[in-house]
């Protein structure tokens, strides 16, 4: 479906952000060329048993000391959140963890194997957990189709959380599907506060989880996700648009069961 396809990708930029107890400011980064490499790190990760656990060192517990910020990458054509089309962070609802049904004047509940997604938000030059930090999380379905867009009668898959004292938050919701173009990703927003995030204020950061392959391989050979496995066969990491400049501070790890309810991504997300 054309509707899918995302334009060219906006121009990654960074918000300055007051470093909690330091004293000092963010660096703005600059907009990145670089082209995609054809030795590319490897998003092999590792399997025990029934599990799958993805590969990025970037990915620990929060505190763990200073990391890279995570690179700004584009809302995309299906954000909610006001900048393009309906706003869904100023509905009543919207904070929530468990995204997997609609809420509000909509009622429905999205298909698709569970998965828990977790971050953890630090301040990069430190690692000190940002408490009290806002995410807005939104992805597709396991066909690759957006609520309020593509799916104009829903709004799952789409909610926000505020980060406790640690700065980790999680959502429940369905593993993404992978659309025609575009490698397997969770799109998200990290707001200064709830108050900001529910009023669609400023943000923090606006980025993108890559999804481990493996996982997607695993997750995709399961009933529901076989347009999702085509799709993934005619992409990869070095050729996707958004992630094709690098993708080590945004590749997730996943572990868990596919198909249980313990099966989760876990992104540590440096702003």
């Amino acid at each position: 479906m054309a509707a899918r396809v995302p334009p060219a990708t906006a121009l990654p930029r960074r918000r300055l952000l007051q470093l909690a107890g330091a004293g000092a400011a963010g660096l703005v980064l600059a907009a990145c060329g670089q082209d995609a490499s054809d030795s590319a790190p490897s998003t092999t990760s590792s399997t025990a048993g029934s599990s799958s656990t993805g590969g990025s060192s970037a990915t620990t517990a929060a505190g763990a000391g200073a990391i890279t910020e995570t690179p700004e990458e584009t809302g995309g054509p299906f954000p909610g959140d006001g900048s393009n089309g309906p706003n869904v962070l100023t509905e009543a609802g919207v904070v929530r963890e468990d995204i997997r049904s609609s809420f509000g004047d909509y009622s429905g509940t999205a298909s698709g194997l569970p998965l828990r997604i977790r971050f953890e938000v630090v301040t990069a030059a430190t690692g000190v957990p940002v408490a009290g930090a806002a995410v807005y999380a939104w992805h597709c379905t396991d066909d690759g189709a957006y609520s309020l867009y593509t799916e104009a009668d829903q709004n799952y898959l789409r909610g926000v959380q505020e980060a406790g004292s640690d700065g980790a938050l999680e959502f429940q919701s369905i593993y993404p599907g992978a659309y025609d173009g575009r490698w397997p990703h969770i799109h998200f927003e990290v707001f200064p506060s709830l108050d900001e995030a529910t009023t669609a204020g400023s943000t923090l950061l606006t980025s993108q989880i890559a999804l481990p392959e493996d996982a997607c391989a695993e997750v995709y050979a399961t009933s529901g996700y076989e347009r999702s496995a085509s799709n993934l066969s005619r992409t990869s990491l070095s050729s996707d648009m958004v992630f094709a400049d690098g993708w080590d501070q945004e590749l997730g790890t996943v572990s868990g069961t596919v198909g249980e309810d313990d099966l989760t991504v876990t992104l540590r997300v440096g702003v």
